[in-house]
């Protein structure tokens, strides 16, 4: 599997039927992010890869910045926002509420602030290729494991100014050397562990 496999599409496919069809802020990772009716949180989406979680939340209206470390997701990530610039309206809107930036979030956290910080890193392997998408193989041999996930999320922690959110799956022990989250919201195959800040 070559990376020239990979695309990022926000036009077409699951993401272009999600912004028609996915149920606005009633969706899972807006409830987690905290988007209620009235009020739409600025986002870091910690982890960008194929920038579909941040799309959404932007799609909602979000200021989301999106930081990605693996070079060439960047740059595919930076193709797909490019093409979907160029589709118009709604999409073009969507990608001006976006910023992409190359980097660990583990050190650019230390310059930023939101208050929601989205984390999804590279999940655990679940021992069965076959159950694993094509697509989720392709990203985990482009981009690796996250042996650092649990760092991140500290750091994560003390930039957000109202919530981090981890995607995880719904079966998967807790991220070890974390507090307790403060709810879940538990959907099919993800589950999203909520940590509120407390000031």
């Amino acid at each position: 599997m070559t990376n020239e496999q990979l695309r990022c599409d926000f036009v077409g496919g699951s993401v272009g039927h999600r912004l028609k069809f996915g149920g606005g802020r009633g969706q899972a990772l807006p409830k987690a992010a905290g988007f209620t009716k009235g009020r739409t949180p600025t986002i870091i989406d910690a982890t960008a890869g194929l920038g579909r979680d941040a799309f959404l939340l932007a799609s909602l209206g979000a200021q989301v910045t999106l930081i990605e470390r693996s070079v060439e997701m960047h740059k595919i990530l930076k193709a797909g926002l490019e093409k979907a610039s160029l589709e118009g309206s709604p999409y073009s809107e969507i990608v001006e509420r976006m910023k992409l930036v190359l980097g660990d979030a583990k050190e650019l956290l230390a310059d930023l602030s939101a208050e929601v910080v989205l984390v999804d890193p590279m999940h655990p392997d679940r021992g069965n290729s076959a159950l694993v998408k094509k697509e989720m193989r392709q990203i985990r041999t482009l981009v690796g494991p996250d042996p650092d996930a649990e760092e991140l999320m500290l750091i994560a922690l003390r930039r957000a100014t109202k919530r981090v959110v981890l995607k995880w799956p719904v079966k998967a022990a807790p991220l070890p050397g974390l507090p307790s989250a403060s709810h879940q919201i538990i959907g099919k195959s993800t589950r999203y562990d909520v940590f509120m800040i407390h000031e």
